[in-house]
């Protein structure tokens, strides 16, 4: 029994130094050393504060969750807590969708609320094509991206509310488009939080 106990206390001993303690110190240390900024959650500082990740959305709304006009909306999001403080999505640590099928009533019902809100915040017709991801949520429910149709038709709102000509805007969209990723896969999209960022160090 002790010829065998010792050795396989010993190949526990080693394994769990090597597998436990060596081999996650080495890939934080590679992690840290080169790449920084994306182990440690690629976090965006202004002002010596976290406002927030380029890779994890957030929403854009007051205290009660109501769209803040003078910035970009983000997409939907399904991860939503059980408290008012998460009620609006985003919270990072419910990632989730909502699970639901094309076709399911309750989904449906929410698309259409969600395109009524839509249409009302932005001051559009009642008959105005709506970009599918203003009104459906993603897969994570932490999408930082919209698509450009939809930053377009938010355009004229923000500008209205911060007294700036909708060309400026327009052309602070187009300054903040991401590529195809290998110039082929998904769509072009905007980093929300990238472009209310820039918008707030412009002046009227």
């Amino acid at each position: 029994m002790r010829r065998q106990l010792l050795p396989a206390l010993l190949v526990m001993v080693v394994f769990t130094a090597i597998t436990g303690l060596a081999y996650p110190l080495i890939v934080t240390g590679i992690a840290q050393v080169g790449f920084s900024s994306k182990a440690n959650g690629s976090l965006v500082t202004r002002n010596g504060h976290d406002v927030g990740s380029h890779v994890i959305g957030q929403s854009f709304t007051d205290g009660k969750g109501r769209p803040l006009p003078q910035y970009f909306q983000s997409r939907p999001s399904a991860a939503t807590g059980a408290t008012a403080k998460t009620s609006a999505g985003y919270d990072p640590t419910l990632s989730s969708g909502s699970n639901l099928g094309p076709t399911n009533p309750t989904l449906l019902r929410k698309v259409e609320a969600r395109v009524r809100a839509y249409r009302q915040l932005n001051g559009l017709a009642p008959d105005q094509p709506v970009p599918v991801d203003a009104v459906t949520a993603s897969g994570s429910g932490l999408d930082p991206d919209i698509s450009v149709a939809n930053a377009r038709l938010q355009a004229p709102r923000v500008a209205r509310a911060r007294g700036l000509p909708v060309s400026r805007v327009q052309a602070l969209i187009d300054a903040h488009e991401s590529g195809r990723t290998l110039g082929v896969l998904g769509e072009t999209t905007i980093n929300v939080l990238s472009l209310n960022l820039a918008l707030d160090g412009l002046r009227p």
